[in-house]
């Protein structure tokens, strides 16, 4: 009972169509943001440019978690990418809502409803 003393937040990443998914399972905390944010920034560095986090398995998430979140937004944005959030639990999309997160990142429903409003990369007029 109550023996949850792992901090660790589980991520794998998979290709999706047109994206990388980064698939995320755990509680979004001060003690795992910081392995998110690693994670991203890891994908980043890799030159990956459209990101979809699959939330599925996030049932937490607390302030520390939606400022990497945006911080990673933010940064992916700087490099002409896109992070975008899919299969959010409903604790979290709340979380989102209140903050108004939500209206800055996309959030989709599923990982496949995100892999289909991936928009290539404009390099147009550059």
């Amino acid at each position: 009972m109550g023996g949850e003393d792992a901090v660790d937040l589980l991520m794998s990443v998979r290709p999706g169509r047109g994206c990388t998914v980064l698939e995320v399972r755990g509680e979004l905390d001060m003690a795992t943001s910081p392995q998110l944010r690693d994670g991203l920034q890891r994908l980043v560095d890799g030159g990956d440019r459209h990101i979809v986090v699959d939330f599925a398995g996030v049932g937490f998430m607390d302030s520390s978690g939606l400022g990497t979140l945006v911080a990673m937004f933010k940064a992916l944005r700087d490099v002409g990418g896109r992070l975008c959030l899919a299969a959010v639990q409903p604790a979290v999309r709340s979380v989102l809502a209140v903050t108004s997160v939500d209206r800055a990142i996309d959030v989709y429903d599923s990982v496949p409803a995100a892999e289909a409003d991936v928009r290539p990369t404009d390099t147009a007029g550059r």
